[in-house]
């Protein structure tokens, strides 16, 4: 292997140890209503956004905040230390559908109404804030 492509090979392996990830699969709630909460906390510090989601008064808020815990103990197993105060942001979060609970509600006259139950996955990652410095 040539000096260069070991270099950004090492470049590559230390950016991938600065970020830690989790994943929230079939959450029953719609994509919708997920993304109102991720839109709250997208781009903010992990402390801050734990704040945000601690007095947020939306169901879903708890589901990500247990997702965002996640994500910081991911991130401090993977460097073996514990993340300080403002030492970790949400590098990128995102929200997709999962799939959808199809059921029919009895009507008059031998009908049925369609019930879509949704559901959605949320994937998050996590980043030190001086990588993100870096990048820029």
């Amino acid at each position: 292997m040539g000096v260069r492509k070991r270099q950004s090979a090492e470049l590559r392996k230390s950016a991938l140890k600065s970020q830690a990830f989790a994943k929230l699969l079939d959450v029953p709630s719609s994509p919708r209503k997920m993304r109102l909460v991720v839109d709250m906390v997208r781009g903010k510090e992990v402390f801050r956004a734990l704040g945000i989601l601690k007095f947020s008064n939306k169901e879903a808020a708890a589901r990500l905040e247990k997702c965002l815990r996640s994500a910081v103990a991911n991130w401090e197993a993977k460097n073996e230390r514990k993340a300080e105060k403002d030492e970790l942001y949400i590098s990128s979060i995102f929200v997709g559908p999962a799939p959808m609970l199809k059921r029919l509600r009895p009507a008059p006259q031998g009908r049925g109404y369609r019930i879509r139950k949704r559901a959605n996955h949320v994937t998050l990652y996590v980043d030190t804030i001086d990588n993100a410095k870096t990048k820029e």
